[in-house]
């Protein structure tokens, strides 16, 4: 073999490790069209609106029960004092059972709904699905916060920059000082840390705190609003990336927009994902409708609204990344996606990267200037690296052989075994992440389903994973893929963690949760007893052939 022999293979399988060459990905497989279903009879629609009445059930028992183990302030508790609403939280044994019943009662609702979203009998429209979402997660709108106490971080850290000081030097002790209310309501974990949220976030927090003051609850109201905002734009982009992949609509929305994940963390929970995914998502579809899907190459075939749209996209981008910085990644794959219509050759490829990096710093640049606040956000990205997260894989592998070698007798030594994990992990997502972006540039994946993979990797092997960070990855991977292979784990895995989680974290004992779980589980068989000729508990899981009752069997 010649040495020119020798540097031609040596070429090709570093193009091949990075993902520029070999065959399409077979592991989340790009979407295609599915064939055409017929609409619900009256059958399946008399089905459809038992789930949807049982899913809305659940949401109304879910924001009762948070009036007594949702997240309400220590502080301007609106129910101290009213002697009817000051019992449930006498009771919060009874009160978290009433939640994971309501719980369960949406999971299974959503469950239910898949059959009719992406399953192989009668498909509901697109605004049907929306109408479902909005019975569901009213009720979640107008009761108190569940599962996360991040939006009084929120509102302290606001009040931080409503009051001229850098919400990036001082937290929420040092600033507001510990007798404020907005401090006292704040975990104390994050009293004395400065704020992890990029300048965006903060800037429309700080004119939420010049409306709401010190006001508690319509400080919540506020944000809750801003993230309902970020919510529609999820609803808007989703269906549209999703028929640029060949995926129905209706599919889309029900595994991404309609997902208990998003009704629990986000709608209930109040956090910030949601004005950084729709943003992006928004983002990333207009960045797509600037390049011509077929037809033509280079430059030429881009007119002048084309090139309008790759601006106002990369825009909507880099303002999603002045929310949470994770959403920059979107970036490099519409640009890797414009950059191939000119082929593979390098030099369009950092022609594109050149000009896309350029708006998007710009309008960082703008973000971070206009708002005031500079680029202190820099410096505070790893403040969230102290929690130590069970659905980080490098996180938990460092702490359960810690935890080992303690038990073995050769100490604790979980920190020294953290500071080896994390790193390789982030190198690995970062490669899986490079590969997928090659990927995409050579025109083997779709950029929505290479965004989706690589927020995968990015997700699962980054030092701090929470329930609501799957969301990342599931949104743009709802609109690309259809087969089995991603639709049973994501439906699987975004079921079992909307379970696993508590109203209001690790506040209830052992006992408690035990108790509340054998109430659930009791009211769940009964329930399942006395309507299993009402509802199709015979459902086929979307995107598998074989009914429930037969996996059971198996």
């Amino acid at each position: 073999m010649g040495w020119t022999e020798l540097r031609h293979r040596g070429f090709e399988l570093g193009c091949s490790v990075i993902g520029l060459r070999g065959s399409a990905d077979r592991t989340v497989s790009p979407g295609s069209p599915e064939a055409v279903v017929r609409r619900l009879d009256h059958r399946e629609t008399v089905e459809f609106r038992r789930i949807r009445l049982l899913g809305g059930t659940g949401a109304v028992v879910m924001g009762v029960s948070a009036l007594g183990v949702g997240a309400l302030p220590v502080y301007q508790n609106p129910l101290s004092g009213v002697a009817v609403a000051g019992l449930f939280a006498r009771v919060p044994t009874a009160m978290l059972a009433m939640c994971m019943i309501g719980v369960v009662a949406v999971v299974v609702a959503w469950l239910l709904l898949g059959r009719f979203a992406v399953g192989a009998v009668g498909r509901i429209s697109v605004g049907q699905l929306e109408g479902t979402l909005l019975v569901w997660g009213l009720p979640l709108v107008v009761a108190p916060p569940m599962f996360s106490t991040d939006v009084y971080s929120y509102l302290a850290q606001s009040e931080i920059a409503q009051r001229g000081m850098d919400p990036y030097v001082v937290g929420p002790a040092t600033g507001l000082g510990l007798g404020d209310v907005l401090t006292r309501n704040v975990p104390n974990i994050w009293r004395e840390t400065p704020a992890p949220y990029e300048p965006l976030f903060l800037w429309i927090g700080r004119g939420i705190a010049e409306i709401t003051g010190d006001s508690v609850v319509f400080g919540v109201w506020a944000h809750r609003g801003l993230e309902l905002g970020g919510l529609a734009l999820i609803v808007w982009a989703l269906p549209r990336l999703a028929r640029r992949c060949g995926v129905p609509p209706v599919a889309a929305l029900w595994l991404g927009a309609a997902n208990p994940l998003v009704l629990f963390h986000l709608v209930s929970g109040v956090h910030n994902e949601t004005l950084m995914l729709g943003l992006m998502l928004a983002g990333v579809e207009v960045c797509l409708r600037g390049i011509p899907e077929g037809g033509g190459s280079g430059a030429a075939s881009i007119d002048r609204k084309g090139w309008g749209l790759l601006v106002f996209g990369v825009v909507l981008i880099a303002l999603a990344a002045m929310v949470k910085v994770p959403a920059i990644i979107a970036l490099g794959f519409v640009g890797a996606a414009l950059a191939r219509r000119w082929g593979t050759r390098p030099g369009p490829l950092l022609a594109v990267a050149a000009g896309f990096a350029a708006v998007a710093a710009t309008t960082m640049m703008l973000v971070c200037w206009g708002s005031g606040l500079g680029f202190g956000w820099i410096h505070t990205l790893g403040v969230a690296g102290a929690v130590r997260s069970w659905m980080s894989l490098p996180t938990a592998l460092g702490v359960v052989t810690g935890f080992g070698g303690a038990l073995l007798g050769l100490g604790d030594h979980t920190t020294a075994l953290l500071s080896v994990t994390r790193p390789i992990a982030v190198v690995a997502a970062g490669f899986v992440s490079l590969r997928r972006l090659m990927a995409t540039w050579g025109g083997r994946i779709h950029p929505v389903g290479g965004l989706g993979v690589a927020f995968s990797a990015i997700v699962l092997l980054s030092p701090v994973a929470q329930p609501w960070y799957l969301l990342w990855a599931i949104m743009p991977l709802a609109a690309w893929a259809t087969t089995r292979t991603f639709r049973a784990p994501a439906i699987a895995l975004s079921a079992v963690v909307a379970l696993l989680q508590m109203p209001r974290g690790a506040d209830f004992g052992v006992l408690q949760i035990i108790q509340a779980a054998s109430a659930t589980a009791i009211v769940a068989v009964v329930f399942i007893a006395l309507t299993r000729h009402t509802l199709p508990w015979r459902f086929t899981l979307p995107g598998m052939e074989r009914s429930l009752a037969q996996s059971t069997q198996d």
